[in-house]
């Protein structure tokens, strides 16, 4: 199965290529500039310099969340394009699995995938790898560092907790203040990658549970910043005025 996967879901932007399990290409850029501007022309050069057209692809593959809002919209919406215009299934892919599979190779590992949601938050799930495949121990969610500390107590699992994202310093302090073992994963590992990506709708597909292009739309996991301000202005009985 030859996979074409994007990612978003941050300030980096990936794009992969992967027949089944094996990597055939990856375009990373940091550069600060939108994924709007970046993101397909990713795409684009990649699968030129593979010598791949889109006609020889058979799933599109997205992290839909969590994330950033804009970034997740940018991600699905080129998705749904992409897809939309072959008739291609699409894969629906958790951020967070999708960061897990970079640390896949560490059996009996437990990865915890946390990520900065701003306002004192991490968008958070953890895995256990049990034949080199991350299996979940938590849903994903947007919670306190706390909130996760008490997760991991909760399940009185000793094993030292692998961090991954860029909410791991905050999750490190959280959970050293419980004296939970943890330790960060290496740079390269740390982040988002769109071959994690390409590698979680692997199994999506394998268990049967791809999407349509209509189908496939963001998981956000809380509200944004202007349905929570409606809330507070309902809350406050003022005129909530439209979302915009």
């Amino acid at each position: 199965m030859l996979i074409l996967a994007l990612e978003s879901s941050a300030k980096a932007a990936s794009c992969a290529l992967c027949r089944d399990e094996f990597l055939l290409a990856q375009s990373f850029q940091n550069s600060g500039l939108t994924h709007s501007v970046t993101l397909l022309p990713m795409v684009e050069d990649m699968l030129k310099n593979c010598g791949v057209t889109l006609d020889q692809v058979d799933l599109i593959a997205v992290a839909n969340g969590p994330g950033s809002f804009t970034g997740l919209r940018i991600g699905v919406s080129e998705a749904k394009g992409l897809a939309w215009a072959k008739g291609l299934p699409c894969a629906a892919c958790s951020t967070l699995e999708s960061m897990a599979w970079s640390l896949a190779h560490l059996e009996g590992a437990r990865i915890c995938c946390c990520m900065d949601a701003r306002r004192g938050q991490l968008y958070a799930a953890r895995f256990a790898v049990e034949n080199g495949v991350p299996r979940r121990l938590s849903p994903d969610g947007a919670l306190a560092a706390a909130e996760l500390a008490d997760q991991v107590e909760a399940q009185g699992d000793n094993a030292a907790q692998i961090l991954v994202g860029d909410g791991w310093e905050l999750c490190q302090q959280a959970f050293r203040a419980r004296n939970i073992p943890c330790r960060p994963a290496p740079p390269h590992l740390r982040y988002q990658s769109a071959w994690g990506v390409a590698r979680c709708a692997l199994e999506l597909a394998r268990g049967g549970e791809l999407v349509s292009a209509a189908q496939l739309v963001p998981a956000y996991h809380r509200l944004s910043q202007a349905e929570r301000e409606r809330a507070e202005r309902l809350a406050r009985g003022e005129n909530p005025g439209p979302v915009k």
